[in-house]
């Protein structure tokens, strides 16, 4: 059988968990075993090694994860079900951060830094000295791998956020965990795959952004800058936590992220 054909039959396949992404996801678990040209031939091995693959999918589990990796503001990051998996939405907070980062080298502080992707990022475009801090020992593992695979070098910090973070910086930037009770609850299948410790940010989500507010003064530099990922509905709750807050849209007109200037 050649790849073409494969990919329609493993389409057909996953078309109730993937719906209109079917042969689009099909065509990346294809590329992922080393099938690049439509006219490959698969040999009988190769369609047992594929099996476990599109089963894992149709349970449920998220494609990033099974295919262990995936794309961020165009750079490569290994994911696993340690750490949350990348999303468009995260590229406002980059975006925002890499406009202050147009100079000089600057210190900055990746909080809840999952796969490391924001801090990482920052490295390989912004020229950053970046200090990524995470609870989860898995998850700094991952970030060391994503940074020696970006060709960038970043410090961890296994920190409950500033509990072991020493210094200042110029720069902070976090995407804690900020999903309500509620949202928890009526969370899909594929969101369930995900390490709720990155997702639940407490009974109505703000409990993170509450400690942030609470200790981040003593970690950011005269002049630096502040800048948190929210969930499309939070932008005036956490403003309300952080004096002369800026709330920034993401390019679908969203509330996304909060920045706030330490002018002391």
């Amino acid at each position: 059988m050649i790849v073409r054909r494969a990919e329609q039959q493993i389409a057909a396949l996953l078309e109730p968990v993937a719906g209109e992404d079917a042969r689009l996801e099909a065509s990346f678990l294809l590329r992922a075993s080393g099938f690049h040209s439509p006219y490959q031939e698969l040999s009988e091995t190769d369609r047992i090694a594929l099996k476990p693959l599109i089963e894992r999918r149709l349970s449920g589990e998220p494609l990033q994860y099974v295919l262990g990796e995936w794309e961020f503001y165009g750079l490569p990051f290994y994911v696993n079900e340690s750490v949350l998996i990348p999303r468009p939405d995260t590229e406002t907070i980059v975006e925002t951060a890499l406009k202050l980062l147009k100079e000089e080298k600057r210190d900055v502080l990746d909080l809840c830094c999952g796969s490391g992707c924001i801090g990482i990022v920052l490295a390989v475009c912004g020229n950053a000295n970046v200090t990524s801090a995470d609870l989860s020992g898995d998850a700094l593992e991952l970030t060391e791998r994503n940074a020696r695979r970006n060709g960038v070098a970043v410090t961890t910090v296994q920190s409950d956020l500033f509990d072991g973070v020493e210094g200042t910086f110029d720069l902070i930037v976090s995407n804690p965990p900020y999903l309500s009770k509620e949202e928890m609850d009526a969370r899909d299948r594929s969101l369930r795959f995900e390490p709720e410790i990155a997702l639940y940010g407490g009974p109505d989500g703000l409990d993170f952004y509450r400690r942030i507010a609470n200790e981040y003064r003593r970690y950011l530099k005269p002049g630096g800058t502040l800048l948190l990922e929210i969930g499309a509905t939070q932008g005036d709750a956490v403003a309300a936590l952080f004096e002369h807050s800026e709330c920034i849209p993401d390019y679908g007109g969203r509330p996304r992220v909060i920045k706030v200037k330490n002018d002391d």
